[in-house]
């Protein structure tokens, strides 16, 4: 008996993870070569979900991580796409279409974060704040509304920010508040085919795109504002995820969850 539990069991981070028996669910997770999206990747896989991968450049990581979850028992599958650009967004959905059968979740994982004060910000900063955060998501979002297959979950990502309103995150914010609006409006719109859609809205979370460019202080400052007085983790924002995208999560719908330690 012993033996057969350890058959279904791996070693990630210093703890053993169980896989839970297959339960022939696919869901694609943008963004997922790194920090939060490989977190929400190497969930849903322990989860028995049939995980997408999808990047957009990290080739190397992107199929590093395949292997890691195939390793462990699940299957998985990396698939390259810009989110900004419809017609990559729909190949992907082809893509696991093609391999799997169907797409049941979508995770809205893949944004970029550039700060900048509003009056001295750039085109560039704007165009392409607007094009992955808001416009990725909303691709997203369109192929998922037509492609998913019925009792199926779309999880989009927000951010605390929308509520903190801090100096150099305006343009960054108005995207995510834009995701926010879109979930509220695209969950009435699905009625009837039992897709729940919600977003998560992290709060500071140690990943490589929040701590680039910050001093330590910043980072020590900023982990001390949530009650809870630390970073986020990758794995705990993957852990809400798994929640919406589980069974437990099927009666919330239209909801923003903040998964921030309570900084607001």
């Amino acid at each position: 008996m012993a033996t057969l539990w350890l058959l279904n069991c791996f070693w990630v981070s210093d703890h053993w993870l169980t896989m839970k028996t297959p339960n022939s669910k696919v869901a694609i997770v943008t963004g997922a070569s790194r920090g939060i999206g490989a977190a929400i990747a190497r969930r849903l896989g322990t989860d028995g979900f049939t995980v997408v991968v999808n990047y957009s450049g990290s080739a190397d990581a992107a199929e590093s991580l395949v292997r890691e979850i195939e390793n462990a028992g699940g299957r998985a599958l990396a698939v390259q796409a810009d989110v900004s650009d419809r017609v990559a967004v729909a190949h992907l959905f082809e893509a696991a279409e093609k391999e799997f059968g169907g797409v049941d979740v979508l995770v809205n994982n893949a944004g970029v974060m550039l700060l900048s004060p509003i009056a001295e910000a750039s085109d560039e900063l704007i165009d392409r704040q607007i094009a992955i955060n808001l416009k990725g998501v909303l691709n997203g979002m369109r192929e998922a509304g037509n492609r998913l297959r019925d009792g199926g979950r779309i999880i989009s990502f927000s951010s605390s920010v929308v509520g903190l309103y801090q100096p150099s995150y305006g343009v960054y914010a108005a995207t995510k508040a834009g995701v926010e609006a879109m979930t509220h409006v695209l969950s009435k719109e699905l009625r009837g085919r039992n897709i729940t859609v919600n977003a998560i809205a992290p709060g500071p979370t140690a990943t490589d795109l929040f701590l680039k460019g910050k001093p330590q202080e910043v980072v020590d400052h900023l982990a001390k504002l949530a009650p809870l007085e630390r970073l986020g983790q990758p794995e705990d924002i993957a852990n809400a995820v798994a929640f919406l995208a589980g069974p437990d999560g099927s009666w919330i719908n239209g909801q923003i969850i903040k998964a921030n330690g309570g900084i607001i």
